[in-house]
């Protein structure tokens, strides 16, 4: 038990001390919103960066790790949002927003330093492939379901993606590690300092959303969601990781924390668009943040992480 403290603790402890922050009025609503535009357009692509030039990639598409994860996306999207509507009488585009909630995980703010806690630099290759593809995935989706299929659409869509800073980061470093090209000691010093502000600095950023976003909804349909996102997502990715498609240890783990992990903000911000389900979305982000310090815990206990 003491090994799975030493991986929870720091993780929840600076999202903690962030919220903290925010409660005493030691960093205002600005200084958090500065610091996650640190995080997401400089920090988190930085280590991405860094990663990726001396990581060791993988030979062959692994199939196996993208269906593990995305079929339970698509498993507990598609039940919330039927459960949402025939249990909670929520419009499409509510339901839309509840099916993201429960399916979509904070993974710069909680998934990546939680991962590199758990699993080290072996976790890094499988941890930011997942990363390159969730965001594009999962927002797409939520804007075809809402907006429906149509080249305009996607249109509008793609150029935000491909701009999109984590996405870049990963681009330009799997361009720099294929052109063979060396890097000066200098710069190297400068990538590792930014690569090693960006975790504690998602952290406390995450407790000073939390914070800020924090808000009520229906009780029930946000211990609903709560419920999808810790337990069910991950458990259907674990079914699915280990018992079908028989993925590799690491990666398989990977596929069930990333899964395991809380409802991102990008929930909200979907929802703020549209200008409906924010309430939802918000208490879906502070519940299932708050109870994953005891469900990530259960995770890590289930996939034996304590013993590597």
């Amino acid at each position: 038990m003491s090994e799975l403290v030493a991986i929870v603790l720091p993780v929840f402890g600076l999202i903690a001390i962030g919220y903290l922050a925010g409660t005493l009025h030691v960093l205002g609503e600005e200084a958090g919103r500065g610091l996650s535009e640190y995080v997401f357009s400089l920090g988190i692509p930085v280590l991405i960066f860094k990663t990726l030039i001396g990581a060791t990639l993988p030979d062959s598409q692994p199939w196996g790790y993208w269906l593990s994860y995305f079929g339970g996306v698509a498993f507990v999207w598609a039940l919330a949002m039927l459960l949402s509507r025939r249990w909670f009488g929520l419009d499409f585009t509510q339901s839309v927003i509840a099916g993201f909630s429960s399916g979509q995980s904070n993974t710069v703010l909680v998934g990546i330093p939680l991962l590199l806690k758990a699993y080290g630099e072996p976790g890094a290759v499988p941890l930011f492939l997942l990363i390159a593809v969730h965001l594009p995935v999962t927002m797409s989706a939520a804007t075809l379901l809402v907006e429906g299929v149509s080249l305009k659409n996607l249109g509008k869509l793609l150029p935000r993606l491909l701009l999109h800073p984590i996405l870049l980061g990963l681009v330009i470093g799997l361009a720099f590690r294929f052109s063979g090209l060396g890097m000066p000691g200098a710069a190297r010093t400068i990538i590792d300092n930014i690569a090693a502000s960006a975790l504690p600095c998602a952290l406390i950023a995450m407790g000073l959303a939390l914070r800020h976003y924090g808000g009520t909804a229906n009780l029930n349909l946000t211990l609903m969601i709560g419920v999808l996102k810790l337990l069910v997502h991950p458990a259907a990715v674990f079914i699915l990781a280990f018992k079908v498609f028989h993925v590799q240890e690491i990666w398989a783990g990977v596929a069930v924390l990333f899964a395991a992990a809380p409802t991102g903000i990008n929930c909200y911000l979907f929802a703020a668009r549209y200008k409906t389900g924010e309430a939802l979305s918000s208490a879906a982000i502070a519940v299932t943040t708050a109870a994953s310090v005891i469900t990530t815990t259960f995770w890590l206990w289930i996939l034996g992480v304590s013993h590597n």
